[in-house]
């Protein structure tokens, strides 16, 4: 009955649709918009006065979802099936849509008709939206000095002249733009899956991109539902830009009760989309506090769940079997390298920096090893005559995500620079040293699987900076290192050894 209902209709025309969504609107697929329904208490679905908000509709997907299972558990309250079929549409499901178009697409994929006030609908409204509004004229971004006041999208890209005749991407839900008929109304649950992150503007040639996703979140949790679950990027456990405070809130939150993470998003979404850093969703609850129970879904499908306490770091540590690692080096209080790594650009040249014929100091440059004068080497000059160990900025994977085989390599570029040289910033310097030899003891130090694992715990982005190392403890470099004298000194067990020799691939 539930299919024929959903079937029985023409089907609707995603390609348009599809075509004019933006790289960061990911479409949920059922499998996964049902898992994080099954987070939720079941009994919420035979509750007639429950209600559920979709604060960023793309295909509708969610409110579809739940309409089958409410059309299930509501038969013995209302036998009727259309007067059940009228009472979730119209008093139980509401959406926000993210754009035009994908309005459309919700209410063809919900009612059946993108207009649910003709005939194909299978709930007749009065009004062309139903409940799956979207009204582009009173969602519009603020802009202060070119960067929206509210989601920190450029100007330039996402401006009325910009964007005449696209979309402009003011997501209502975040631009104070919460249509009227939901503005006071409670929400038993709040689910969907924002969209990611929006340009601002920066970085090379205008490439840089602000998150939002976190603002979905924020603005949700004012709403004070009884239950939030949404399906945002990993990378917020331990980076991305302008995501502290929200980390910071998150890690604290003690109605924060569960996270399903995926550290290799295409794991999550089958369509292939691939999301730096990983996918996760969660489930936060208005009436309850306790630890968060984590599952970790890796590469080779193995499942890891442990519940824990959220902050004991400053960060989200991914990996369940990783806590007892990172606990027992910290428990050693060490300096760490992160207190000697120096910061990006040590010697002020840009990436792109020429080479010069003729130049007096060698350059190591994504380009590979030439020669610069030492006069346009404006920072560092001190570093110039030392050796030292670097480190490419761009993590061998992508921000951290396993091959095929579920394993690591984490480091790309390690190498010694001897004195008089330098790099440009697509590298860190690591440290610096008096003598050849200590600098190829840190260098095999680095290569150990036991430090790359331990990197590994820091990475939200394919870029690494000096906090990527906040778990490395230092060590004399006057002798060099192997992973089974570091497993030794650090008391690691056969089991938390056997978990880094399984996930770290070796490095010649």
């Amino acid at each position: 009955m539930l299919d024929t209902l959903y079937n029985k209709t023409y089907n609707p025309d995603v390609l348009s649709c599809l075509a004019n969504l933006s790289n960061d609107e990911v479409f949920t697929p059922p499998s996964v918009a049902n898992a994080m329904l099954d987070l939720l208490p079941q009994e919420l679905f035979s509750n007639p006065d429950a209600k559920f908000l979709d604060p960023a509709c793309k295909s509708g997907v969610f409110l579809r979802e739940i309409a089958k299972r409410l059309l299930e558990g509501l038969k013995d309250k209302i036998p009727d099936l259309q007067e059940r079929i009228d009472h979730i549409f119209k008093t139980q499901l509401y959406g926000i849509a993210i754009t035009e178009l994908t309005s459309l697409l919700s209410r063809r994929s919900v009612y059946c008709s993108k207009y649910p006030n003709c005939k194909y609908s299978v709930s007749k409204f009065d009004t062309v939206e139903g409940n799956i509004f979207f009204n582009n004229t009173k969602s519009t971004h603020l802009w202060i000095s070119g960067k929206c006041l509210h989601c920190g999208a450029s100007e330039k890209e996402y401006g009325d002249k910009a964007r005449e005749g696209l979309e402009r991407h003011a997501y209502q839900f975040i631009h104070n733009a919460i249509p009227g008929e939901l503005e006071n109304m409670k929400f038993d649950v709040i689910i969907g899956n924002p969209p990611y992150q929006l340009s601002d503007g920066g970085g090379g040639a205008g490439k840089s991109a602000t998150p939002i996703y976190q603002l979905f979140v924020q603005q949700a949790k004012k709403l004070q539902p009884r239950y939030l679950s949404m399906i945002i990027p990993s990378r917020w456990f331990s980076g991305g830009k302008g995501l502290d405070k929200f980390r910071d809130d998150m890690l604290n939150d003690k109605h924060l009760t569960k996270i399903i993470d995926y550290s290799d998003s295409k794991n999550c979404f089958p369509s292939g989309v691939d999301i730096p850093g990983g996918i996760c969703y969660f489930l936060w609850t208005k009436d309850t506090e306790s630890l968060c129970t984590i599952k970790n879904i890796l590469k080779d499908g193995r499942e890891s769940v442990l519940e824990r306490k959220l902050n004991d770091f400053d960060i989200l540590i991914r990996y369940n079997d990783a806590i007892t690692i990172v606990n027992k080096v910290m428990s050693k209080k060490e300096c760490y390298l992160n207190s000697v790594v120096l910061s990006r650009k040590p010697f002020g040249l840009e990436s792109n920096t020429p080479f010069d014929e003729g130049g007096d100091v060698l350059l190591r440059s994504s380009k590979g090893l030439g020669k610069i004068n030492r006069s346009k080497i404006i920072m560092g000059n001190d570093l110039i005559d030392k050796w030292k160990v670097i480190i490419s900025k761009v993590s061998y994977e992508h921000a951290g995500v396993p091959d095929k085989d579920g394993m690591m390599r984490v480091l790309s570029v390690l190498q010694v620079l001897p004195p008089n040289s330098s790099c440009t910033e697509s590298y860190l310097v690591a440290n610096t040293f008096d003598n050849e030899n200590e600098a190829n003891n840190m260098l095999t130090y680095l290569k150990t699987k036991f430090v790359r694992f331990l990197i590994m715990q820091m990475l939200a982005s394919m870029n690494m900076s000096k906090s990527t190392f906040s778990f490395v403890p230092l060590q004399d470099f006057s002798k060099p290192w192997t992973d089974e004298e570091l497993y030794a000194k650090y008391n690691l067990s056969p089991e938390e050894i056997s978990f880094i020799e399984s996930i770290i691939r070796p490095m010649e």
